[in-house]
């Protein structure tokens, strides 16, 4: 009699190194780098190549945001399980800004590298493209975040790609729809099956991924040149090494009490984060980072709202950034600040952080509300830094979307709905198999694995149905 084994899959080859995304991302990062270094001129012609990939990125990612948390609301059985998970994720962001902030204004303190430039902040000329970022940083409102929360028109935040706004249309729309009740369903499953078509889009794009980061390096290299980097570079290498510190020493102790290693997560992730190294921004890496986290184990509800949120609200490498640079014009300036003068420039700080999220040049700005808001140090020291500031955008950046990872993380462990034993097994680089009945967009599993080898997925979207596990079934999923 002929024997039948029922031996699962065999485990899918990984993808050789120089066949990988990042691989490509950054050899084209250094090649921009040279080019912008050795031909100045032929450096800042490629800035079309550069913006025009992180345009393409930036208008999937409204559509992303919207449906995803549209999908993560409408299908949860208990909406009060939304309104915790927002809570506590707002409770997280704000314990960890802070935590930023202390980080930033202890290492200031500590080094202390404005002392000695004895700059007279009326002497100090701007220019024309600075004067436009502090104007918006002296008309913004410390409170203006609450209320332009609220858009204007439904379309006006996807046209603008105002992430915040998106959020509040999304959570509503999905509050709406998880009300509905069975009537909605049709709806809810063309959310999701939108969805599938969103991700596939962008997994067109990221193939130019190479050429988007090599142009976007080259115009900044080109353009501000390597002579800012020699003449602040002490400033550089404090905001670098007290960002790194951070990430290791606050984020990596978070990660341990999760049971889950920092160090493996960013390997995980080095797709996205060299993407964001050489656009600059974190916002191109964004629908990765939630496809990923999903995949490793976290709802697709939590991850829909963390994430999102967390680009407005949780945002440590700008907090880091305010509290060094405010700092370090104070010094610069001979602006004497007392212990309790610099409590209150970090109370300042976590609500004009808030101000400035999503918007270009959103560091500076905030930083010149902050400035405007307390009154005691000169706004116009604010030119000190801006030859440096492009420079210090890419750490701000990498440690934004670290920090929304790891929050990410918590709030699910919080929620008690993170499996941790999957995370750390995705994070470890091995080969796991997709969510049974995961109600999510299935994306190819060398982009989760690191495989190109191995067989597709034959679903991209799994509607709501009897299939689906009870925990992720919306409330409203029986038959019409």
């Amino acid at each position: 009699m002929e024997q039948i084994t029922t031996a699962g899959p065999k485990p899918a080859p990984k993808t050789r190194w120089y066949k990988q995304l990042y691989f490509w991302v950054l050899t084209a990062i250094l090649v921009g780098i040279l080019l912008g270094w050795l031909a100045p001129t032929a450096g800042i012609a490629m800035e079309p190549i550069g913006t025009t990939f992180v345009n393409a990125m930036k208008m999937l990612i409204g559509p992303i945001v919207f449906l995803t948390i549209v999908g993560g609301i409408a299908s949860v059985a208990d909406l009060k399980k939304v309104g915790m998970t927002g809570l506590k994720a707002l409770t997280y962001f704000q314990i960890g800004t802070i935590c930023a902030m202390v980080f930033g204004l202890v290492a200031i303190n500590v080094f202390r590298l404005g002392d000695g430039v004895n700059a007279d902040a009326s002497t100090i000329k701007t220019s024309d493209s600075a004067a436009k970022l502090i104007d918006a940083g002296q008309h913004q409102e410390w409170w203006q975040f609450l209320t332009h929360i609220i858009p204007n028109s439904i379309a006006g935040p996807f046209v603008e790609g105002d992430i915040l706004q998106i959020i509040f249309i999304a959570v509503v729309f999905g509050i709406a729809l998880n009300a509905m009740g069975k009537v909605g369903a049709p709806v809810l499953d063309g959310v999701q099956r939108l969805t599938g078509v969103m991700f596939k889009i962008l997994g067109f794009i990221m193939k130019a991924a190479p050429l988007g980061a090599f142009g976007a390096m080259a115009f900044a290299v080109g353009k501000y040149g390597v002579s800012s980097l020699t003449s602040m570079g002490g400033l550089i290498a404090l905001f670098y090494g007290t960002s790194i510190l951070f990430v290791v020493i606050v984020l990596g102790s978070v990660m341990v009490f999760l049971r889950l290693n920092i160090f493996t997560m960013i390997r995980h992730l080095k797709e996205e984060y060299m993407l964001i190294l050489g656009t600059s921004t974190a916002e191109p890496a964004l629908p990765g980072l939630m496809r990923k986290l999903e995949h490793a184990g976290v709802k697709k509800e939590t991850v829909g709202l963390v994430v999102p949120t967390g680009y407005s609200f949780n945002l440590d490498g700008a907090a880091i950034y305010l509290s060094l640079a405010a700092l370090y014009i104070a010094q610069a300036t001979n602006t004497d600040l007392t212990i309790g003068q610099q409590l209150g420039l970090l109370a300042v700080m976590l609500l004009t952080s808030k101000g400035a999220a999503g918007v270009a040049g959103g560091g500076f700005i905030a930083l010149t509300a902050t400035l405007t808001t307390l009154g005691t140090i000169p706004a116009a020291g604010i030119m000190l830094i801006f030859g440096i500031d492009k420079f210090m955008s890419e750490c701000r950046a990498l440690v934004n979307f670290t920090g929304n990872a790891v929050a990410t993380l918590v709030i699910a462990r919080w929620d008690r709905t993170l499996d941790t034993d999957r995370a750390r097994r995705v994070f470890a680089g091995e080969t796991v198999e997709p969510i049974p009945a995961e109600d999510a967009v299935l994306m190819p599993v060398e982009e989760h694995t690191g495989s190109d080898d191995a067989p597709k997925p034959a679903a991209a979207v799994v509607p709501p149905g009897p299939a689906a596990s009870a925990d992720r079934r919306p409330a409203y999923s029986e038959s019409i």
